[in-house]
């Protein structure tokens, strides 16, 4: 469903793994008129969650009202699809609430929430029109919180949110939550720290940077992280909240009107969009560097799976658009942050869609494919861009290079390239157990030994 613009109320988004820096910003942002709603989904493994909605009347009245809200299945989907979103829609028509603040749980990425608002279908609400959120609120800006002693830190690595403490931890509402209300249920999140942090920071409007503690920062540690958000968040301003001098609202209010023309706002990219996003800086600085890489050859499936090791090491996050040999008629897509790394299907090359199915295609995606249009192949490529902190770009290239069809097997033919020894499933995690490369291809793979 396409939402229209009009006099939705704005959302302001603020995320983050800076659990403290994100309560900073929202209380910053708790102006008269204001509503600030925070989900805490640290209880979900009992099936429940707390929901703190606090208000602030244009009077300047300042009401705080804490809720524990059972779920009939212990996940963030629920809560989002069964409370949150209907909230918002109730929130739209009261006269007092000019402006919304989610404060997100440091576990969630703000452009699964933006999606959900714009996409997800509110139903059987007495006086509302069945639909999304979107018909009644509207993405302002997202602002994202990021601590400068470990961030990069976190963006780099390979543990799960679980090892990293950020799941099942039980926070009560005054008195403990009676064990008769609890709900035992099992919550699966395998994400990986680095897969938030980079989701996180890759989604914002703005940056809320958390100074470290002067008598132990490291100037040459900053610099490489602001080198980092720098592309990672081209267009987003940053600001660096210093420890004697916390967020107020005069700074929160600065930053949101040096959110630039063109800024995501809620905004939600796939495969298609394109790879660099913000005209990001091109050049090195303090060992930070994208990588670009692009061939109109596909890959080899045996050698790519070899070749994606040079993307586990020294490598903040990439994003590709895959051709493999084995698969002509889709596209795959590739996407990392630290020592985790994700490769699955993304629908059809536009060559390989049926014709009663080309009139729904983006017109931006047509357009792209025109442009490196190949009369045997299509719009079928290979097109990748990597954030590295410490891997050699060159290295980096010349593995892709060499995981693509050489010249002898590119004149196989494709009928030829079905028969390759294909190690990729649907869904590939990686790094994988050697032992488990050729298994079925509904089977998701994944290895203990992360770096």
């Amino acid at each position: 469903m396409e939402i229209v613009p009009n006099s939705r109320t704005p959302v302001i988004l603020v995320s983050g793994l800076d659990r403290d820096g994100v309560a900073r910003v929202s209380d910053s942002l708790a102006t008269p008129g204001t509503t600030l709603i925070h989900h805490d989904l640290r209880s979900l493994n009992s099936g429940a969650v707390i929901r703190t909605v606090r208000s602030v009347d244009p009077d300047g009245t300042d009401r705080q009202q804490s809720t524990l809200v059972q779920l009939e299945h212990g996940c963030a989907s629920c809560t989002l699809r069964f409370d949150l979103l209907p909230l918002l829609r109730q929130l739209h028509w009261r006269t007092s609430v000019n402006r919304i603040v989610l404060e997100l749980d440091s576990t969630l990425e703000p452009e699964v929430i933006s999606e959900a608002i714009d996409t997800v279908m509110i139903t059987d609400m007495p006086g509302f029109v069945d639909g999304p959120a979107g018909l009644d609120v509207d993405i302002h800006a997202t602002v994202v919180c990021v601590a400068e002693a470990d961030w990069l830190d976190a963006a780099t690595g390979d543990i799960t949110l679980g090892e990293a403490g950020l799941l099942n931890r039980e926070p009560s509402i005054g008195d403990d939550v009676p064990e008769s209300e609890m709900i035992s249920v099992e919550y699966d999140d395998d994400r990986t720290l680095a897969q938030v942090a980079v989701g996180q920071v890759a989604f914002a409007d703005a940056l809320v940077v958390s100074a470290a503690d002067p008598a132990v920062r490291d100037n040459w540690a900053s610099a490489r992280l602001m080198a980092v958000l720098t592309r990672l968040a081209p267009k987003a301003p940053i600001i660096l909240e210093l420890p004697q001098r916390p967020m107020s609202s005069s700074h929160a209010t600065s930053l949101l009107q040096a959110i630039q023309p063109g800024a995501r706002r809620g905004r939600v990219s796939g495969p298609h969009s394109p790879l660099l996003v913000g005209e990001p800086p091109l050049d090195s600085e303090c060992g930070v560097q994208i990588v670009e890489f692009h061939s109109d050859r596909p890959f080899h499936p045996e050698r790519l799976h070899e070749a994606l090791d040079a993307l586990l090491d020294g490598v903040v996050c990439s994003r590709a658009r895959v051709w493999l040999a084995t698969r002509p008629d889709h596209m795959f897509w590739l996407e990392s942050a630290g020592g985790a790394l994700r490769v699955s299907e993304a629908g059809r090359w536009l060559v390989a869609t049926p014709v009663d199915e080309l009139a729904g295609v983006d017109a931006q995606w047509r357009a792209m494919a025109a442009l490196r249009w190949d009369d045997t192949h299509g719009d079928r490529h290979s097109s990748m861009v990597a954030l590295v902190h410490r891997a050699d770009p060159i290295e980096i290239q010349e593995a892709l290079r060499d995981a693509c069809l050489t010249d002898a097997e590119m004149a196989e033919g494709p009928q030829a390239w079905l028969s390759y020894s294909d190690p990729f499933g649907v869904v590939h995690n990686d790094p994988c157990e050697p032992d488990e490369r050729d298994a079925d291809e509904s089977t998701s793979i994944a290895r203990e030994d992360r770096r």
